[in-house]
């Protein structure tokens, strides 16, 4: 397994790590069997989040007595400092643990990061939690360009998360900055969250780029993990055929996948497109249906609000028919 240094965070991680998501559809007992077998194989970074249901507790009991073997990484969506600090001591407790070697804010807007880093904002509970060692490192996690060029700026942000595969390359120049400040990139949905069929050739390419530090696919199953470290280990050279099945995958993919570049904004009527589209994609392709539809319950606007107006369709680069793409939403959320 080759190690990468996390940026300024000084920290040694694998060059793929474990994505938490998916263990939410097995159990701690499954979990445990994973977590034994990265040891083993060398994978010591694990990634997970308040928002995962069950993960940190299934992680945090699969992890007892092996603690010390990993670095461990979670996120919350809380913006304010009273909500951060109670959603640090839940991670430790959950994770059943003193010590958390990277918090993340997760996937704020544009207007969210603004909250999070004034007066009474989640930095500085983030902050305080470092100085009393409850926490190591503070990162970001971003879906939006916009919040990824914000967080290259802003000296607390170790490191960086935000979505690179095939399909989705619109963070390169933002990832090569990354390496020029520092700055610890993970990557996150190197299979455009199971989009992609081709696993191998997905994380070839993701590794491919020097500038990524560590690639975080979601794993549920030996099978999975054994398929995705053989594709990480191999180092060979992408080749022309290699270069000619990308293309084949864009072309497939293109019509009709969302990169949430967000260029679509702002509806008319106040839908968050790409996240209904996110969500959508929970609810297809990871089988975990009610945790999509907990979290598209959560959106005050819903996918059915739209008014066909079609000026997001004006806006998109990549010219998908989003009114069609939004009904499908509503009728498969039947809201």
């Amino acid at each position: 397994m080759e190690y990468r240094i996390l940026g300024r965070t000084g920290l040694k991680v694998s060059r793929m790590g474990f994505g938490g998501i998916p263990i939410q559809r097995i159990d701690a007992k499954g979990t445990r069997a994973l977590m034994l077998r990265l040891r083993d194989e060398g994978i010591n970074y694990i990634d997970t989040a308040r928002g995962y249901t069950v993960s940190e507790s299934y992680l945090g009991e699969a992890l007892e007595g092996i603690r010390g073997d990993f670095i461990l990484a979670t996120k919350s969506m809380s913006r304010t400092k009273e909500a951060m600090a109670k959603d640090i001591d839940i991670s430790l407790g959950n994770l059943r643990t003193d010590y958390i070697d990277l918090y993340q804010i997760h996937n704020p807007s544009v207007a969210q990061l603004e909250q999070v880093v004034a007066p009474g904002g989640a930095l500085e509970a983030l902050q305080e939690a470092k100085a009393a060692g409850k926490i190591g490192h503070i990162g970001l996690t971003a879906h939006s360009l916009e919040v990824f060029t914000m967080g290259l700026e802003m000296p607390w942000v170790e490191t960086i998360m935000f979505p690179y595969n095939i399909v989705e390359s619109q963070g390169i120049d933002l990832i090569a900055k990354c390496a020029e400040k520092g700055i610890g990139f993970i990557d996150m949905k190197p299979l455009a969250g199971g989009a992609i069929e081709d696993a191998t050739l997905a994380l070839r390419y993701v590794c491919a780029n020097d500038n990524v530090t560590i690639t975080i696919p979601g794993m549920a199953e030996l099978a999975e993990l054994d398929q995705n470290l053989a594709a990480v280990n191999d180092t060979t050279p992408l080749t022309d055929a290699d270069f000619a099945r990308m293309d084949a995958i864009r072309k497939e993919l293109g019509t009709h996948f969302c990169r949430r570049c967000n260029y679509c904004a702002p509806c008319t009527v106040g839908i968050s497109i790409p996240s209904c589209f996110l969500f959508h994609g929970y609810l297809q392709r990871y089988g975990l249906a009610d945790w999509a539809k907990g979290r598209y319950a959560s959106m005050s606007i819903k996918a059915s609000a739209c008014i066909g107006c079609g000026a997001c369709e004006g806006r998109c680069p990549y010219s998908l028919p989003i009114r069609d793409m939004l009904k499908k939403v509503a009728q498969d959320f039947g809201e």
